[in-house]
C-alpha cells in the first residue's frame, strides 16, 4: 500500500478521533465555565476509545513502512492527545498522584526496562565488585574515599557507637530525616539530570555511588563492624537503592533522547524524554522520602533487635519490586509510542 493509498484508507478515523478530541475539550471548557456541556452530545467515549487504538495500529503502520514524517508526526500528536485525554485522571490534586503512582509508574517501568537493566547492571556491579575486593583487602576502600571518609564510617558503625549510622545528639530523628531527604534526593538528582550528556553523566553516578556503597559494605565488614552496619542499613536500602537506579534509568532516556532523537528535533526529543520519564522522577521522590522515614526512625533505632529489621527487610524488598511490577491493582496502560 502506498502511503496515498494508506492516508485515503484512513483518513476518515483520523477526522472522526480529531472530532471526537475537539468535542470532548468544548464540553470540559463550558463545564469549567459553569455552563451546559451540551456540546458533548457528539462525545461518544466508547468510540474515542475505538478510534485511539485504531489510530495507535496505524501509527505503527506507517512507522514500520517508513511513510513520509510529516504523516507519522501527525498520528503521534493524535494519538498522544487522545491518550492524555482518555487516561487522564478524573480529579485533580492527590487523585492525580494516586493515580499516577499506581497505574503511571509501572507502566513507565515496563516501558523503559532496558534502561533500568543497564542502570542496574551500571550500579550493582561495581557494588558487588567493591563489595567483595574490600572485604578481601580493606585498604582498597581508600581507592573510592579518603581517610577521612573512612574513620568516621567506623564511627559510624562501631559496636560502642552511640547511634549508629550517623554521628548525631540523641532525640534529633526529625533532623536527621531532612538530612537523609536532602542527601537522597542530590544522588538521586545527579543521576537523572546528568542523563543530558549523553546518558555519560548517570552511568558515571550510578557507577560510582555502585562503587563507594559496596566499598563501605565491604570495609566496615572486614574490621568487623558488619554487626552493626548490616541491620542498619538492611531495610531502608529498599527504597533509597531501588529509586538511585530508578533515577538513573531516567537519566539514561534523557541521554538516548540527546544522543539519539530520532526523526525529532533534538528539543523534541528531550521534552518528549522528559514527559515519558516523569512517572519515573515521581517513584523515585516517594522512595526516597520512604527511605529517609525508614532510615530516621527505623534503622537508627537500637531498642529494635536485628532479626526484626532483617525480617522488615525481607518484607520490604518483595513488596517495592511487585510494586514496580504493578501487582497492587495497576492498571493497564496502552503505549501510544509503543511499534
Amino acid at each position: 500500500m502506498t502511503p496515498f493509498d494508506f492516508e485515503q484508507a484512513h483518513q476518515a478515523d483520523w477526522r472522526a478521533l480529531e472530532q471526537q478530541l475537539q468535542a470532548a475539550q468544548r464540553g470540559r471548557r463550558k463545564v469549567k465555565r459553569g455552563e451546559f456541556a451540551t456540546e458533548t452530545e457528539s462525545f461518544d467515549a466508547a468510540r474515542l476509545a475505538m478510534l485511539y487504538r485504531r489510530s495507535c495500529e496505524h501509527l505503527a503502520l506507517a512507522r514500520s513502512r517508513s511513510y513520509p514524517i510529516g504523516r507519522i508526526q501527525m498520528l503521534e500528536s493524535l494519538t498522544q492527545r487522545a491518550h492524555q485525554l482518555i487516561y487522564r485522571p478524573s480529579g485533580g490534586g492527590w487523585g492525580a498522584l494516586r493515580t499516577m503512582l499506581r497505574d503511571a509508574v509501572p507502566a513507565a517501568v515496563r516501558h523503559h526496562r532496558r534502561h533500568l537493566l543497564l542502570a542496574t547492571l551500571a550500579f550493582a556491579l561495581p557494588l558487588l565488585a567493591m563489595l567483595a575486593a574490600t572485604r578481601w583487602m580493606p585498604e582498597l576502600v581508600l581507592t573510592v574515599m579518603d581517610a577521612g571518609q573512612t574513620q568516621q564510617y567506623e564511627q559510624m558503625y562501631a559496636p560502642d557507637a552511640q547511634h549508629v549510622g550517623r554521628l548525631r545528639s540523641a532525640g534529633d530523628d526529625v533532623t536527621m530525616f531532612g538530612f537523609y531527604i536532602g542527601h537522597n534526593i542530590g544522588i538521586a538528582f545527579k543521576c537523572f539530570a546528568s542523563g543530558l550528556l549523553l546518558g555519560l553523566g548517570s552511568l558515571f553516578y550510578l557507577l560510582s555511588n555502585g562503587a563507594q556503597i559496596g566499598a563501605v559494605a565491604g570495609y566496615v565488614t572486614a574490621i568487623g563492624h558488619g554487626g552493626q552496619f548490616w541491620p542498619f542499613v538492611a531495610t531502608h536500602s529498599a527504597f533509597e537503592l531501588t529509586a538511585i537506579v530508578i533515577s538513573g534509568a531516567a537519566g539514561l532516556r534523557l541521554g538516548q533522547a540527546a544522543l539519539m532523537p530520532g526523526r525529532l528535533p533534538r528539543g523534541a526529543a528531550l521534552a518528549q524524554a522528559g514527559r515519558d520519564t516523569l512517572p519515573l522522577v515521581a517513584a523515585t521522590i516517594v522512595l526516597l522520602l520512604l527511605a529517609a522515614a525508614t532510615e530516621a526512625f527505623w534503622s537508627s533505632a537500637a531498642w529494635v533487635q536485628p532479626g526484626v529489621k532483617y525480617t522488615a527487610a525481607a518484607l520490604c524488598w518483595p513488596l517495592v519490586m511487585a510494586y514496580l511490577a504493578g501487582r497492587f491493582g495497576a492498571r493497564p496502560m496502552q503505549d501510544p509510542h509503543a511499534d
